[in-house]
């Protein structure tokens, strides 16, 4: 059974849902999925970051390594989109990481103008490194989740991402 969708203002009488706009006063911070879904994120960058601090590496350069583990051969644009950040910054990044030895950029087979991003024998190392703590850090956001529950979160969220997408990857 498909779900209906769902008519906003959320929590309001049945005849206002169409006459007027609610103040966000009315929906409430703790309704307002992007307010949490920022807090969320922001909190996980900030704890990931003290962390991994000690590998030596960034919160975008972990992200570009674990992005990079699962999609070898990604362009500057696609890994610039997967780590929620501007091309330009990426590129930058991308720089100093090359530099570092922790990615290589390639002409892609039958197409040179692409330009394809792999992982290095050291940024394959600094990944495995980070991974553990980025894991754990992961078990402790979702501590007392059944897995039903964390999947039933998985596809919810996917199906917001599409909502919002504009790309195709």
């Amino acid at each position: 059974m498909e779900a209906k969708p769902m008519d906003f203002p959320v929590g309001t009488q049945e005849t206002e849902r169409f006459d007027r706009v609610p103040s966000l006063g009315e929906i409430g911070l703790d309704h307002f999925a992007p307010y949490l879904i920022n807090r969320i994120s922001a909190r996980w960058n900030i704890d990931l970051q003290g962390q991994i601090k000690v590998h030596g590496l960034t919160t975008l350069q972990m992200r570009v390594l674990a992005i990079l583990t699962v999609m070898a051969g990604s362009t500057v644009n696609e890994v610039a989109v997967f780590a929620v950040t501007e091309q330009s910054t990426m590129s930058r990044t991308l720089d100093g990481m090359e530099r570092d030895g922790l990615v290589r950029r390639r002409n892609r087979r039958g197409d040179a103008r692409v330009r394809e991003l792999h992982l290095t024998e050291k940024g394959r190392e600094a990944f495995r490194e980070v991974w553990p703590v980025m894991y754990e850090s992961l078990k402790r956001m979702f501590a007392g989740f059944s897995d039903a529950e964390y999947e039933t979160l998985i596809g919810l969220l996917t199906r917001v991402l599409r909502n919002v997408r504009r790309h195709d990857f």
